[in-house]
């Protein structure tokens, strides 16, 4: 039997990055935090927290913070069922809910209904942002309990709801357009047009212009890693990009981009 002291306490560490901000948090001391920690890992027999700067969860030190996360919404459910432990549970720390999401889904609908679903449940919500070919992964890796993904079938261990259509428009502003698309788009002038990207596994862009050009084009560059840093940079005439519109209902076709 696993200590739920212990557990919290890890958990606690790698939510708030340090064994000093998690003592706050637990409202106990450095010391104590690190000591439960310690027993913990002689408990299982390998470490579980890569001591940096932020502190980082080994894949083992995962699998437990993820275990924390479902016990504690296990708790939650049961809590909501029966009044009598929910009386004793007022003033207790809420359960944490990871997700991953991308981040034109958290820039466009899924906020509003992030905010419908923690006002509905008992939760604080602990979002990460990936690309949407990516956090999957994070599910695999049991970094999350949920996450938006592109990916049609679900990870192991999982269930998947489709959510609709993420639609997008590829676009730029008149000066752009007239500086490097004056005579149309194709490969000739996209190769000299810089696009905008999210990061190095944004894809979306060149995904679009393989439909468009029914080959391989080189694209030059420019990452930024902001939703609204990616829409002023359109404005302000640094590149062109595809950008999200929200999703089209669930079972709909995607809007022509």
């Amino acid at each position: 039997m696993l200590d739920y002291a212990s557990l919290s306490a890890l958990a606690a560490v790698i939510r708030e990055g340090s064994f000093e901000r998690a003592a706050r948090a637990l409202h106990v001391t450095p010391s104590a935090v690190s000591q439960r920690v310690r027993l913990l890992e002689e408990r299982v027999g390998c470490a579980l927290v890569i001591r940096d700067q932020p502190c980082r969860a080994t894949d083992t030190g995962r699998r437990l913070c993820r275990h924390v996360d479902q016990v504690q919404l296990l708790e939650q459910d049961l809590q909501g069922s029966l009044p009598a432990l929910a009386q004793t549970a007022l003033g207790m720390a809420r359960a944490t809910l990871p997700v991953a999401v991308n981040a034109d889904s958290l820039a466009t609908w899924l906020a509003p209904a992030l905010a419908v679903f923690a006002a509905a449940h008992p939760v604080l919500m602990d979002v990460a942002v990936d690309d949407q070919d990516h956090t999957a992964e994070w599910l695999r890796s049991g970094a999350v309990l949920a996450a938006v993904s592109a990916m049609a079938r679900p990870a192991s261990g999982c269930n998947s709801r489709p959510l609709g259509a993420m639609r997008y428009l590829a676009a730029a502003s008149p000066a752009f357009l007239q500086r490097y698309f004056a005579h149309g788009v194709g490969a000739a002038s996209l190769v000299l047009a810089p696009s905008l990207v999210f990061n190095a596994k944004d894809e979306l862009q060149a995904r679009w212009v393989r439909r468009l050009c029914h080959r391989h084009v080189e694209l030059p560059r420019h990452a930024l890693p902001s939703p609204h840093a990616f829409v002023t940079a359109a404005l302000a005439g640094m590149g062109w990009g595809r950008h999200g519109l929200g999703p089209a209902s669930a079972g709909a076709d995607p809007a022509p981009s």
